[in-house]
């Protein structure tokens, strides 16, 4: 079990990128602490920061600068791949793709093997690496790759192919929610309804939320969702429902975000007064 989040953001947007990044990680840290990370587009190449330990302590190093649009953050409870390989840690790359995942895939041997290609870095052995490499291999047929995948997936990706652009798909077994903003100039998702609940109360924003469906596939970009397809996931995977790995890493995390907000708040009450 994992946490995956992001948003997609118009130029129009007022929402802080940084301190977006700060409350979807705050919002998913429950659900891993073994590490974390975010990938997002920047002057032309996506960047990648990831390390080990929960989103506690990932929110005092992270740095998002304000002309990002496009985002994923991750929190991992491994099951597969030693976290203390940072190549296992998520966001993976494999090829021209990068992305993150929830979930759990089971053929992720035999998908490479019948894709003929190697572990894009030595010694890398988690499952979800299976999911880019396919994406990778499949280009812009990306739902032939994801139907190569046994097991449980919502996960999203960054495809150098394609700039400018996030993919969401969610298959079965693991969650995905979508939101918008009222002035549909901001997309943004996470794996449960209950994050994006806090996305809400911590950006003080209106949003209207609705679960992806199984089986779907959404490009997004500038805060539009772009175009929507589908796929056949493998329907055999065990639902899980909601399970929280990591408690105490959300309340350090809202905790941290609390006290910056009251800090802001008094910093701006002072200068007013000024």
């Amino acid at each position: 079990m994992c946490g995956i989040a992001g948003f997609s953001l118009s130029e129009q947007s007022r929402i802080d990128p940084w301190q977006a990044t700060r409350v979807l990680l705050s919002s998913v840290a429950e659900r891993g602490a073994d590490a974390a990370g975010a990938a997002y587009e920047h002057d032309g190449a996506l960047v990648v920061d990831k390390q080990p330990g929960g989103a506690s302590t990932f929110l005092d190093v992270v740095r998002v600068p304000s002309s990002v649009r496009e985002l994923l953050v991750h929190v991992r409870d491994f099951t597969k791949g030693r976290p203390s390989l940072m190549a296992n840690n998520h966001p993976i790359r494999h090829g021209q793709v990068v992305g993150v995942h929830n979930g759990k895939i089971s053929n992720d041997d035999l998908v490479f093997a019948d894709l003929g290609r190697e572990r894009f870095e030595a010694g890398m052995t988690v499952d979800s690496e299976a999911i880019f490499a396919a994406l990778d291999d499949s280009g812009t047929d990306r739902a032939a790759g994801l139907e190569r995948l046994v097991g449980s997936l919502a996960t999203g990706w960054f495809d150098e192919r394609s700039p400018g652009r996030v993919f969401l798909a969610r298959g079965h077994g693991r969650p995905l929610w979508l939101a918008r903003t009222p002035q549909r100039d901001a997309i943004l998702w996470a794996s449960t309804l209950e994050a994006l609940e806090v996305v809400e109360d911590f950006l003080e924003l209106e949003l209207h939320k609705r679960p992806v469906r199984p089986g779907t596939i959404l490009e997004v970009s500038g805060g539009q969702v772009r175009s929507t397809s589908r796929f056949r996931p493998d329907r055999r995977a065990q639902w899980l429902v909601n399970p929280v790995a990591s408690p105490d890493e959300k309340r350090i995390a809202l905790a941290q975000l609390s006290a910056a907000r009251e800090e802001q708040r008094s910093a701006d009450s002072n200068s007013n007064v000024a």
